[in-house]
């Protein structure tokens, strides 16, 4: 009788330890492929996170929104009676490359011809050309001939506080250039922006007749002349008067701007040349 409780014992043991061995067995095999499952899960976020990010899950990828080129603040005309509204430039879709022809016709001989860098001032070139094409620079004066030597243009009030209803930021305002180097920040034949307050940039700009090199720049250069330099030069000539501030600086006979105009996108800077501001020349002195 012994003998047959103990082989049943060991029967009943053996049977235990067999299940217990296949339990073991399920529960390595579970967490296993849980773990696998879970690693599989991370793996797929990860991808999913990657390709959300990246565009993939987009309606019409060609139609994702693009990045603003530039950022017209509006001013308030109401505050400033001398702005003109003629509405806004595009934000986007804007040339970052290249240059666009500007003519400028005055009444003073030849019209004078310049080019507006669209690389390293791309938001002055939409802002000019714009303007251009709502004819807001026609029949309007030069008001100031500067002692920089500088024809100052682009306000259609006279007043030096005109604009457009929007400014925008400096774009490439030179170095310092040292005194003795032989060069200087704004050669003759420079276009450059000129702002009251300075950094609110709208129409206003400076067509440089003389080499200036001031010891801390701060007008933007937005580009070139390219013909007309000794019409420029004949107008920096002329007599000045008081402009009614006490700064004898206006123009004794009036240069009209009979026309503004500017032209398309041309080419694209080469290599090694990604600015076609002028280049440094040596000072008159």
């Amino acid at each position: 009788m012994a003998s047959s409780r103990d082989r049943a014992r060991k029967l009943a043991r053996a049977k235990l330890d067999r299940q217990l061995a296949r339990r073991a067995a399920a529960t390595k095999r579970r967490r296993q492929i849980q773990a696998g499952v879970g690693a599989a899960l991370v793996l797929a976020l990860i991808a999913l996170g990657s390709a959300w990010a990246l565009g993939a899950f987009d309606a019409d990828p060609e139609k994702k929104a693009a990045e603003d080129v530039c950022v017209w603040t509006p001013q308030d005309s109401g505050a400033n009676t001398n702005l003109k509204d003629v509405g806004t430039p595009a934000t986007t879709g804007l040339p970052t490359s290249g240059t666009r022809p500007m003519t400028i016709t005055t009444d003073q001989g030849a019209p004078i011809t310049a080019t507006l860098n669209l690389a390293t001032a791309p938001c002055a070139g939409a802002s000019i050309a714009h303007l251009a094409s709502r004819s807001f620079f026609d029949n309007t004066k030069c008001h100031e001939i500067t002692a920089e030597g500088a024809l100052h243009c682009g306000d259609p009030s006279g007043t030096g506080l005109g604009g457009p209803t929007y400014s925008f930021y400096d774009e490439n305002v030179p170095v310092p250039v040292p005194s003795g180097s032989g060069k200087v920040a704004y050669p003759k034949g420079t276009v450059a922006m000129v702002a009251n307050p300075p950094g609110a940039n709208g129409s206003q700009f400076l067509l440089f007749f003389k080499d200036f090199n001031p010891a801390k720049p701060a007008y933007p250069v937005i580009g070139k002349v390219t013909a007309g330099l000794d019409v420029l030069e004949k107008i920096g000539a002329l007599p000045t008067v008081d402009n009614g501030s006490g700064a004898k600086v206006k123009p004794k006979t009036d240069v009209v701007i009979k026309s503004l105009t500017v032209g398309e996108v041309a080419g694209t800077p080469a290599a090694g040349s990604a600015s076609t501001a002028p280049s440094a020349s040596p000072s008159a002195g």
